[in-house]
Protein backbone atom coordinates (compact mmCIF):
# COMPACT_ATOMS: atom_id res chain seq x y z
CA UNK A 1 0.00 0.00 0.00
CA UNK A 2 1.18 3.36 -1.06
CA UNK A 3 2.79 5.86 1.90
CA UNK A 4 -0.58 7.55 3.66
CA UNK A 5 0.59 11.06 2.80
CA UNK A 6 0.51 9.97 -1.01
CA UNK A 7 -3.39 8.87 -0.90
CA UNK A 8 -5.26 12.30 -1.37
CA UNK A 9 -8.55 12.86 -3.12
CA UNK A 10 -6.76 14.95 -5.61
CA UNK A 11 -4.33 12.81 -6.67
CA UNK A 12 -5.25 8.93 -6.19
CA UNK A 13 -7.52 6.47 -8.46
CA UNK A 14 -10.81 5.94 -7.10
CA UNK A 15 -9.64 2.41 -6.90
CA UNK A 16 -6.22 3.46 -4.61
CA UNK A 17 -8.13 5.78 -2.50
CA UNK A 18 -10.43 3.43 -1.33
CA UNK A 19 -7.88 0.65 -0.37
CA UNK A 20 -6.36 3.22 1.40
CA UNK A 21 -9.76 4.23 3.21
CA UNK A 22 -10.50 0.16 3.47
CA UNK A 23 -7.35 -0.75 5.76
CA UNK A 24 -7.35 0.34 9.98
CA UNK A 25 -5.37 3.42 9.90
CA UNK A 26 -7.64 6.50 10.67
CA UNK A 27 -6.07 8.99 7.10
CA UNK A 28 -8.55 8.66 5.39
CA UNK A 29 -11.17 7.58 7.52
CA UNK A 30 -14.96 8.80 7.96
CA UNK A 31 -14.69 12.22 8.30
CA UNK A 32 -13.11 12.33 4.53
CA UNK A 33 -15.69 10.16 3.61
CA UNK A 34 -17.97 12.61 4.28
CA UNK A 35 -15.99 14.82 2.10
CA UNK A 36 -15.77 12.53 -0.79
CA UNK A 37 -19.45 12.30 -0.97
CA UNK A 38 -20.46 15.88 -0.69
CA UNK A 39 -17.80 15.82 -3.72
CA UNK A 40 -20.57 13.30 -5.48
CA UNK A 41 -23.37 15.16 -4.28
CA UNK A 42 -21.63 18.45 -6.33
CA UNK A 43 -21.27 16.37 -9.21
CA UNK A 44 -24.61 14.72 -9.62
CA UNK A 45 -25.72 18.55 -9.15
CA UNK A 46 -23.74 19.67 -11.85
CA UNK A 47 -25.03 16.94 -14.35
CA UNK A 48 -28.37 17.54 -13.65
CA UNK A 49 -28.15 20.96 -14.55
CA UNK A 50 -26.59 20.44 -17.78
CA UNK A 51 -29.17 18.57 -18.68
CA UNK A 52 -31.97 20.93 -17.52
CA UNK A 53 -33.31 23.70 -20.16
CA UNK A 54 -34.50 26.28 -18.40
CA UNK A 55 -36.86 28.91 -19.33
CA UNK A 56 -35.49 32.14 -20.13
CA UNK A 57 -36.23 33.73 -16.71
CA UNK A 58 -34.30 30.72 -15.47
CA UNK A 59 -31.15 30.66 -17.18
CA UNK A 60 -29.25 33.04 -14.68
CA UNK A 61 -30.17 31.09 -11.58
CA UNK A 62 -29.11 27.75 -13.43
CA UNK A 63 -25.56 28.79 -14.38
CA UNK A 64 -25.77 30.01 -10.90
CA UNK A 65 -26.48 26.33 -9.80
CA UNK A 66 -24.02 25.20 -12.16
CA UNK A 67 -20.75 27.30 -10.80
CA UNK A 68 -22.08 26.93 -7.44
CA UNK A 69 -21.50 23.43 -7.93
CA UNK A 70 -18.49 23.12 -10.02
CA UNK A 71 -16.90 24.76 -7.24
CA UNK A 72 -17.99 22.95 -4.15
CA UNK A 73 -16.60 19.74 -5.92
CA UNK A 74 -13.50 21.23 -5.83
CA UNK A 75 -13.63 22.39 -2.64
CA UNK A 76 -15.18 19.08 -1.35
CA UNK A 77 -12.12 16.82 -2.41
CA UNK A 78 -10.01 19.72 -0.62
CA UNK A 79 -11.82 19.67 2.87
CA UNK A 80 -11.65 15.58 2.24
CA UNK A 81 -7.86 15.62 2.38
CA UNK A 82 -8.01 18.21 5.53
CA UNK A 83 -10.00 16.51 7.32
CA UNK A 84 -7.70 13.43 6.78
CA UNK A 85 -5.10 15.86 7.94
CA UNK A 86 -7.00 16.46 11.25
CA UNK A 87 -8.17 12.69 11.36
CA UNK A 88 -4.16 11.79 11.44
CA UNK A 89 -3.45 14.76 14.29
CA UNK A 90 -6.56 13.38 16.50
CA UNK A 91 -4.74 9.50 16.03
CA UNK A 92 -1.49 10.82 16.85
CA UNK A 93 -2.34 13.22 20.73
CA UNK A 94 -4.03 9.46 21.78
CA UNK A 95 -1.02 7.68 21.04
CA UNK A 96 0.85 10.00 23.29
CA UNK A 97 2.02 9.18 26.65
CA UNK A 98 -0.12 9.96 29.36
CA UNK A 99 0.29 13.62 30.86
CA UNK A 100 -0.12 16.81 30.39
CA UNK A 101 1.21 17.40 26.59
CA UNK A 102 -1.03 14.70 25.81
CA UNK A 103 -3.87 16.26 27.43
CA UNK A 104 -2.92 19.45 25.36
CA UNK A 105 -2.00 17.57 22.22
CA UNK A 106 -5.54 16.22 22.71
CA UNK A 107 -7.24 19.49 23.38
CA UNK A 108 -5.98 20.79 20.00
CA UNK A 109 -6.37 17.76 18.12
CA UNK A 110 -9.93 17.43 18.73
CA UNK A 111 -10.67 21.18 18.28
CA UNK A 112 -9.09 21.06 14.78
CA UNK A 113 -11.01 17.65 13.70
CA UNK A 114 -14.23 19.62 14.95
CA UNK A 115 -13.80 22.64 13.23
CA UNK A 116 -12.87 20.46 9.61
CA UNK A 117 -16.21 18.92 10.19
CA UNK A 118 -18.11 21.51 10.79
CA UNK A 119 -16.70 23.81 8.08
CA UNK A 120 -17.38 20.58 5.50
CA UNK A 121 -21.02 19.92 7.21
CA UNK A 122 -21.92 24.38 6.34
CA UNK A 123 -21.04 23.68 2.45
CA UNK A 124 -23.06 20.35 2.66
CA UNK A 125 -26.48 22.40 4.08
CA UNK A 126 -25.03 25.40 1.40
CA UNK A 127 -26.19 22.81 -1.09
CA UNK A 128 -29.77 21.75 -0.53
CA UNK A 129 -31.36 24.95 -1.92
CA UNK A 130 -29.34 24.44 -5.29
CA UNK A 131 -30.17 20.94 -5.24
CA UNK A 132 -33.87 21.56 -4.18
CA UNK A 133 -34.29 24.26 -7.11
CA UNK A 134 -33.14 21.74 -9.67
CA UNK A 135 -35.92 19.18 -7.72
CA UNK A 136 -38.19 21.71 -8.67
CA UNK A 137 -36.96 22.91 -11.86
CA UNK A 138 -34.44 20.44 -13.36
CA UNK A 139 -34.77 17.77 -16.47
CA UNK A 140 -37.43 15.65 -14.99
CA UNK A 141 -36.16 12.70 -16.21
CA UNK A 142 -33.34 13.34 -14.14
CA UNK A 143 -35.37 12.97 -10.51
CA UNK A 144 -34.15 10.14 -9.88
CA UNK A 145 -30.33 11.40 -10.16
CA UNK A 146 -31.71 14.23 -8.11
CA UNK A 147 -32.39 12.05 -5.38
CA UNK A 148 -29.06 9.98 -5.40
CA UNK A 149 -27.69 13.60 -4.95
CA UNK A 150 -29.95 14.34 -1.66
CA UNK A 151 -28.77 10.71 -0.64
CA UNK A 152 -24.84 11.66 -0.81
CA UNK A 153 -25.71 15.07 0.79
CA UNK A 154 -27.12 13.93 3.65
CA UNK A 155 -24.48 11.25 4.35
CA UNK A 156 -21.56 13.97 3.95
CA UNK A 157 -23.88 16.30 6.65
CA UNK A 158 -24.45 12.76 8.58
CA UNK A 159 -21.03 12.25 9.15
CA UNK A 160 -19.59 15.84 9.26
CA UNK A 161 -22.37 16.18 12.37
CA UNK A 162 -21.57 13.06 14.11
CA UNK A 163 -17.62 13.86 13.89
CA UNK A 164 -17.91 17.56 14.78
CA UNK A 165 -19.91 15.99 17.74
CA UNK A 166 -17.62 13.37 18.24
CA UNK A 167 -14.33 15.13 18.63
CA UNK A 168 -16.28 17.84 20.79
CA UNK A 169 -17.05 14.93 23.06
CA UNK A 170 -13.46 13.35 22.56
CA UNK A 171 -12.33 17.14 25.13
CA UNK A 172 -13.42 14.81 28.01
CA UNK A 173 -9.84 13.15 27.69
CA UNK A 174 -8.35 16.30 28.02
CA UNK A 175 -10.06 17.03 31.63
CA UNK A 176 -13.31 19.20 30.17
CA UNK A 177 -17.03 17.77 31.24
CA UNK A 178 -19.46 18.16 28.49
CA UNK A 179 -21.31 21.64 30.06
CA UNK A 180 -17.70 23.11 30.02
CA UNK A 181 -17.32 22.09 26.28
CA UNK A 182 -20.83 23.46 25.30
CA UNK A 183 -19.48 26.69 27.12
CA UNK A 184 -16.14 27.16 26.21
CA UNK A 185 -17.20 26.64 22.34
CA UNK A 186 -20.59 27.53 21.76
CA UNK A 187 -19.87 28.28 18.57
CA UNK A 188 -19.04 24.38 17.72
CA UNK A 189 -21.41 23.08 19.31
CA UNK A 190 -24.47 25.02 17.60
CA UNK A 191 -22.77 24.46 14.87
CA UNK A 192 -23.81 20.67 15.30
CA UNK A 193 -27.24 21.33 16.01
CA UNK A 194 -27.79 23.43 13.32
CA UNK A 195 -26.62 20.19 10.90
CA UNK A 196 -29.73 18.23 12.65
CA UNK A 197 -31.92 20.70 11.14
CA UNK A 198 -29.87 20.61 7.69
CA UNK A 199 -30.65 16.76 7.48
CA UNK A 200 -34.43 17.72 8.17
CA UNK A 201 -34.39 19.80 5.70
CA UNK A 202 -32.66 17.54 3.28
CA UNK A 203 -35.59 14.29 3.93
CA UNK A 204 -38.44 17.26 3.42
CA UNK A 205 -37.15 18.03 0.26
CA UNK A 206 -36.22 13.69 -0.32
CA UNK A 207 -39.71 13.02 0.42
CA UNK A 208 -41.18 15.84 -1.59
CA UNK A 209 -40.08 14.15 -4.85
CA UNK A 210 -40.39 10.40 -3.38
CA UNK A 211 -43.57 9.90 -5.30
CA UNK A 212 -41.55 10.81 -9.06
CA UNK A 213 -38.31 9.49 -8.36
CA UNK A 214 -40.00 6.25 -6.67
CA UNK A 215 -43.06 5.40 -8.85
CA UNK A 216 -43.50 1.61 -8.29
CA UNK A 217 -43.24 2.37 -4.93
CA UNK A 218 -46.06 4.31 -4.69
CA UNK A 219 -47.97 2.10 -7.11
CA UNK A 220 -47.65 -0.86 -4.98
CA UNK A 221 -49.02 1.27 -2.28
CA UNK A 222 -51.76 2.15 -4.22
CA UNK A 223 -51.73 -1.75 -4.81
CA UNK A 224 -51.96 -2.71 -1.25
CA UNK A 225 -54.66 -0.01 -0.30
Amino acid sequence: MADAAEITTENSTLEKWTSALAEPVGSPGGGAGAGVMLAIAASLTSMVAGYTEPADEQRDELDAVIARAQKLRQVALQLADEDAEASEAFGKAFAMERGAERKKAIREASLGAARSSVILGEHAADAIDDLSWLAEHGNSALIADVVVAFGALRAAVTGARTNASFDLAALKSSGSSLEQVREQHPKLWASVEALDTALDRIDAATNAVDDRAAPTDVQAETAKG
